[in-house]
């Protein structure tokens, strides 16, 4: 059994019991979340696809950690500018454990 979720404007697909890094979402460390936006479930009957999405399916999850990736830095340089410019950039996310899927 999987789904395909939407969150923070990107899909993922799932299983029970995976770990996935999604955007950073408005929630405290071990709450339960639930995301409605399912775009498809394959379950014991059969798969099915949303339009948009699958009705009555949600996927129960939990947080376990809010947090920053490693820092990356981006160089901007412009040529006979004497003109440089070096910015570092974390990207904040949000670790979750699926635990139920439902439809």
């Amino acid at each position: 059994m999987f789904a395909v979720i939407e969150t923070g404007g990107k899909q993922y697909k799932v299983i029970e019991q995976d770990i996935i890094f999604v955007e950073k979402l408005d929630v405290n460390e071990g709450d339960e979340i639930v995301f409605d936006s399912v775009k498809a479930l394959s379950n014991d009957n059969g798969f099915k696809v949303g339009a948009p999405n699958v009705d009555g399916a949600k996927v129960t999850a939990k947080v376990l950690k809010n947090g920053k990736n490693k820092k990356i830095y981006v160089m901007k340089y412009k040529p006979k500018k004497n003109e440089k410019k070096k910015i570092g950039h974390r990207q904040p996310f949000t670790k979750v454990q699926i635990v139920k899927i439902e439809g």
